[in-house]
């Protein structure tokens, strides 16, 4: 497809800098230099490792200097989707020079299965490979290629079982790695019955590979007496260190895990990292030496997870305005071999189901499906894009089944302000603002003007069709097990006035160092460049959850601030003695200490309450309140509030080649009072453009062997800078949140990738159009699996059987 002017978006002129060429208009706030003395939450500071990262500075796992005798590790891989495991044949790699040997599952000290939840994963495969690529063993050399060659020459005797490949499959076969889980509300069988419409449909969603930059690494160190150093890439530094002591036999004190930052993990780190930690971490017991294990691009996509791919079935019951008035739901999720997260992942699919509409009878039933693939897991959304893709999909079917604009029927199925306002899973809504928030992008977005020039544009071109789609989001913010909602952090302030913090999350690109480091800095009243963010590090806060659910400044963010306000209280006490006031009369702001009588430097109060033995160090602690969940029933109050937020997409596909492209987005999000506008617009920007990613172009393909077809950038495509539009118009929404956040702010790693929905929708659109010119049913269903290739497009047109 050409890029000129046939593809600019309809109906519009490109607003700000999109005018002049630039791909991206952030409306709100002005992006500038923070002027001196103001407070650095609500400013767009650069990221605190921004300027390190440019001239390669910044270090991560495979940058850090080795330590002498350090050997290299590199995995042998199952070659056999299910299988008996009859023999491993070494001999031809330990000839080879520089091998040191193998690590297998008698080497193991401890348990032999890895410390997950569901305690149904082998660190080593035994008597049974599930997948093709899972982990047998390790091959120990000299160098990182000396390991890989000699892992290739590892012989494996297999005898192939009967292997599940498919939802379907695993679903007639019923094989599962939990149970099913069903949630009801009022009657959806009697609702259907009586309903005056009525639609059934399918639909399939493909997975997602994470592509974070830095790969899967880990680097073990065996220290003396007994004790561990684990340098890993991980989202949970407090899970790793709770594995590698599992699997060693070891008391979880002895090790010590480390995480500086990360090169990406969008969740593909939050439990697999820990995998390859394990398993350097065995090879280093038995040899004896330091051993480093990271995985090239080719095994990273055949060992880890995905995003779950997931299969619905529906039956829709509804009115002559497009209200729901009655739903059965069947989710089934593809999790691989192996429960992982598959069970929260498919119960925040449950809770995402609705999206942002009142679902009064309704019926879900939720298959965990076993198959003999890598074992998903987190991703961007932990199930939350599953879930709302299919509301939006069914709405947007109900839309064309009417002959109705799709946005009217969103709005007509919304939450209400003060009756249907309870999710069917008994949780009020009580911060709903989509009443506000839709009609604002509708009117910015010129959404009614833009569909009628769409439907001219279609009427005049037969080949080149457009379609433009606007779908909200509600994203639920916590985490849905109810004991990772708490984090701790340590804020240390040294006598020259500078500031260390140390908190429980980890840094992977996001920004959440810098905004911690904000939150400290107001709170003790000093310039941002006088606090210091230190790696995540499990010897300074124990337990700490994962970095993951959109939770990290929200958690880590207020357990920083409270710990700082225990200094800060420490020193406020101390001025009040000085100068007989109340400790309510200080001051901390812009490096000075305010009291009613004078006006002190924040580093000779330091100095000076040094001198008196006055601590200046504290720790934090914050758990979130108001929450609670019956796992059992999958009810209670699983979040503390909702982020919300809408796209408007526009897109334009080839009715002869099935391709498509995105020529025009305009979102409006809502991240509360931002803490920093800059990495928030970054995450919104980011988010929606792996969503996109997720529903266009990203296409896991297994063979029928069960071998992952599709594990390197020759085979899978990701989004590239080409693919995001030349107009893409983010504002962010002005209101706080109305619950008590740090700083008034809203959580936004995980909530704009369900934006991207709008793509699909405008592509379901276009498709509408194209068929209709054809002379079929316009208003028929219109069934687009994702991702929306261009052989799913041409298949959804007709053309394709």
């Amino acid at each position: 497809m050409k890029r000129d002017d046939d593809h600019a978006p309809t109906a519009r002129t490109p607003v700000g800098r999109a005018a002049a060429g630039n791909p991206t208009v952030m409306t709100q706030p002005a992006m500038g230099q923070p002027a001196m003395g103001q407070p650095a939450m609500g400013q767009p500071h650069a990221h605190e490792s921004a300027r390190a990262q440019v001239v390669g500075s910044a270090y991560y796992i495979d940058d850090l200097p080795e330590v002498k005798g350090t050997l290299y590790a590199a995995p042998i891989l199952s070659t056999v989707a299910h299988g008996r495991l009859e023999g491993v044949d070494t001999q031809a790699a330990l000839q080879l020079a520089g091998v040191h040997g193998v690590v297998l599952a008698q080497d193991i000290p401890g348990d032999p299965v890895l410390a997950a939840f569901a305690h149904d994963e082998p660190v080593f495969a035994q008597a049974t490979v599930q997948h093709i690529g899972q982990v047998i063993g390790l091959v120990v050399a000299e160098s990182v290629m000396q390991a890989r060659r000699a892992a290739r020459q590892v012989k494996l005797s297999i005898t192939p079982l009967p292997a599940i490949l498919t939802v379907q499959d695993a679903l007639a076969a019923e094989s599962y790695v939990l149970p099913p889980v069903h949630v009801r509300r009022g009657d959806a069988a009697q609702a259907l019955a009586q309903a005056p419409h009525r639609l059934q449909g399918r639909l399939e969603v493909g997975g997602q590979e994470h592509f974070y930059l830095e790969g899967q690494i880990a680097y073990a160190l065996p220290q003396e007496q007994g004790q561990w150093l684990i340098h890993s890439s991980t989202q949970h530094p407090g899970e790793v260190q709770h594995w590698v002591a599992h699997a060693l036999g070891i008391d979880s004190h002895a090790v010590r895990v480390e995480c500086r930052r990360m090169g990406g993990g969008f969740g593909g780190k939050e439990t697999q990292a820990g995998h390859l930690a394990v398993w350097a971490a065995l090879a280093a017991h038995k040899f004896g030496r330091p051993v480093k294990l990271r995985l090239d691009r080719d095994d990273d996509f055949m060992v880890t997870g995905k995003r779950h791919p997931f299969a619905y079935e529906w039956d829709v019951g509804f009115d002559d305005a497009g209200r729901i008035t009655g739903l059965k739901l069947m989710m089934a999720a593809n999790c691989g071999f192996s429960a992982d997260l598959s069970g929260p992942v498919a119960d925040r699919a449950v809770f995402h189901c609705d999206n942002a509409y009142f679902l009064e009878h309704v019926e879900i039933a939720s298959y965990r499906c076993k198959t003999h693939t890598q074992s998903h897991t987190a991703f961007r959304g932990f199930g939350g894009p599953q879930g709302v893709i299919a509301i939006e999909t069914i709405l947007g079917d109900i839309a064309r089944a009417l002959g109705r604009d799709a946005l009217d029927v969103r709005m007509a199925n919304l939450y209400g302000l003060h009756e249907r306002n309870v999710t069917h899973y008994q949780m009020t809504v009580e911060d709903n603002i989509l009443h506000d928030l839709l009609p604002q992008l509708e009117q910015s977005a010129l959404y009614r003007q833009r569909q009628e020039a769409v439907l001219a544009w279609n009427a005049a071109n037969p080949v080149l069709k457009r379609g433009l789609g606007l779908t909200p989001v509600k994203f639920g913010i916590s985490f849905t097990a109810t004991l990772f909602n708490q984090a701790g952090a340590l804020v240390h302030v040294y006598t020259d006035g500078s500031v260390q913090v140390n908190h429980g999350g980890t840094e992977m690109g996001q920004g959440l160092h810098t905004k911690v480091a904000q939150i400290v800095a107001d709170e003790l009243g000093v310039p941002l460049s006088r606090v210091l963010v230190t790696a995540s590090d499990t010897a300074k806060v124990p337990n700490a959850s994962a970095t993951a659910a959109s939770s990290g400044t929200d958690l880590n963010g207020r357990a920083a601030q409270f710990a700082a306000r225990h200094v800060r209280d420490n020193l406020a006490a101390f001025v009040c003695g000085l100068d007989g006031c109340g400790a309510g009369a200080i001051r901390f702001a812009g490096g000075q200490v305010i009291s009613p009588k004078r006006t002190r430097r924040w580093e000779d109060v330091v100095k000076e309450a040094y001198a008196n033995r006055i601590q200046l160090w504290s720790d934090g602690f914050y758990r979130t309140p108001k929450i609670h969940y019956d796992k059992t029933t999958l009810t209670g109050r699983p979040f503390y509030y909702f982020a919300y937020g809408a796209a408007c997409t526009e897109v334009a596909i080839d009715t002869h080649t099935g391709e498509s492209r995105v020529l025009a987005v305009d979102i409006l999000h809502d991240v509360g009072h931002s803490i920093n506008p800059a990495i928030d617009l970054g995450q919104i920007e980011g988010g929606f453009v792996q969503g996109m990613g997720w529903l266009t172009t990203e296409q896991l393909v297994w063979n029928d062997e069960g071998r992952l077809a599709t594990h390197a950038p020759s085979t899978y495509k990701i989004p590239a800078t080409g693919d995001v539009p030349e107009h893409l118009r983010v504002q962010l929404w002005h209101q706080p949140n109305r619950e008590d956040n740090v700083g008034g702010s809203k959580a936004v790693g995980e909530p704009p990738f369900m934006l991207a929905i709008s793509v699909y929708e405008a592509l379901r659109n276009a498709i509408a159009a194209a068929r209709g010119d054809g002379g079929a049913d316009a208003r028929a269903p219109v069934q687009l699996s994702a991702p929306a290739t261009a052989e799913n497009v041409l298949r959804a047109i007709g053309r394709l059987e």
